[in-house]
């Protein structure tokens, strides 16, 4: 996103807290503003002077009230913030609530904001979905699924969000006004599995798992493991349908979003440059 829009409109500042996220952003020759969303002074300093605010950073830690108040303070009434259509999700996560009342204060706030919320991110080195299905499909093309993997998903890729952010920077009608983002069509998670796999050149085996006993085992890793690197909520998250249409952003700014094939095959071929 960066890279895109340092191309598109020239100078711009970021917000960093830590020297691995300040080291990736100095080859895109920006500014760097250190800072911390639990200071709100940090904040106001970071904006003061700017036209305008596109807050990546996550909706769900109850930063919202305090990334307002300080574009008020700081004279920027142009912002985009990026939210997540997760806020529609049906199961009772511990960060909905938050994120919910953030774009509240959000839309009741004094800015000229522009809410969008993306699908699932997938096309960056720190992505932490589509990108470890490829690294685990490259070692083992043998996938596990709960449930019946007919479940949809819309995937967007990290380049189309960033050219939403454009998009919406340069239509004004979108000032006030919120957003789906997605990718171009919903697809069942078999056929996202099988598409991911076929981006590498390789066949995959799908495994299906009853869901009830899943969840239990599940249920029961998480009560004695310290740390577990999966929940039941996340895997009820896998179940649940995620199909989002964004025919307003397309009306609106010209959302053109590429189609899950395409962005996993680039996902997978920049992988394997990284990787040798």
């Amino acid at each position: 996103m960066v890279r895109l829009l340092s191309e598109k409109y020239g100078h711009l500042a970021c917000l960093v807290r830590s020297p691995q996220g300040a080291e990736v952003l100095r080859s895109y020759g920006v500014d760097l503003v250190w800072g911390d969303l639990n200071q709100p002074e940090s904040i106001k300093a970071a904006l003061t002077g700017r036209d305008v605010l596109i807050n990546v950073a996550s909706l769900g830690f109850g930063h919202a009230a305090a990334v307002v108040d300080a574009c008020v303070q700081s004279g920027v009434r142009r912002a985009i913030f990026i939210s997540t259509t997760a806020i529609f999700t049906t199961l009772p996560a511990a960060s909905r609530a938050i994120r919910v009342e953030a774009e509240r204060i959000i839309t009741a706030s004094r800015l000229d904001y522009t809410i969008l919320r993306p699908t699932m991110i997938y096309g960056k080195p720190g992505d932490r979905n589509m990108i470890r299905l490829l690294h685990w499909l490259k070692r083992i093309p043998v996938v596990l699924i709960p449930g019946n993997g007919n479940f949809l998903m819309q995937p967007v890729f990290v380049e189309d969000v960033a050219a939403a952010v454009a998009g919406c920077l340069e239509h004004d009608l979108t000032i006030g006004r919120c957003y789906n983002i997605s990718g171009q069509a919903p697809q069942t998670f078999k056929a996202i599995v099988t598409e991911a796999a076929q981006a590498l050149g390789q066949q995959v085996r799908l495994l299906h798992l009853p869901l009830a006993p899943c969840l239990a085992l599940l249920q029961l890793y998480q009560r004695i493991s310290p740390a577990p690197r999966l929940k039941p909520e996340q895997v009820l998250r896998l179940n649940e349908d995620k199909a989002f249409d964004h025919q307003d952003a397309a009306r609106d700014f010209d959302f053109s979003p590429r189609s899950f094939a395409a962005g996993i095959s680039r996902e997978a071929a920049l992988m394997e440059k990284r990787h040798g």
